[in-house]
């Protein structure tokens, strides 16, 4: 099943995020690779693709699990998690509609 993890980030937490990002891309690559990613992205803190300093406010991921603990602990064992990047993280089943 699919799954929507919506995470949202500290304040000022831009450097770390950077820092981070690397392997957190890593993450995201091995469930794409597996055909387990539907998509992923940051939101911007500014209505711009590019927000440059003003950085993120979280991020949206929505990836395949065989279950809801399991797409729990891997959204906890994000690098992001573990930098100090996301201040919460809320993740849920999602049933794709369209298209």
């Amino acid at each position: 099943m699919w799954y929507a993890i919506t995470a949202l980030d500290h304040p000022g937490s831009l450097d770390k995020r950077l820092a981070a990002r690397p392997a957190h891309l890593q993450r995201l690559h091995d469930l794409l690779n597996a055909g387990r990613l539907l998509l992923a992205g940051p939101f911007p803190s500014i209505d711009s693709e590019d927000p440059g300093p003003a950085g993120f406010s979280g991020s949206l991921i929505v990836a395949e699990f065989a279950d809801l603990d399991a797409a729990k602990e891997w959204a906890a064992a994000d690098p992001f998690v573990a930098a100090g990047v996301y201040r919460d993280v809320d993740v849920r089943p999602f049933r794709k509609s369209l298209p």
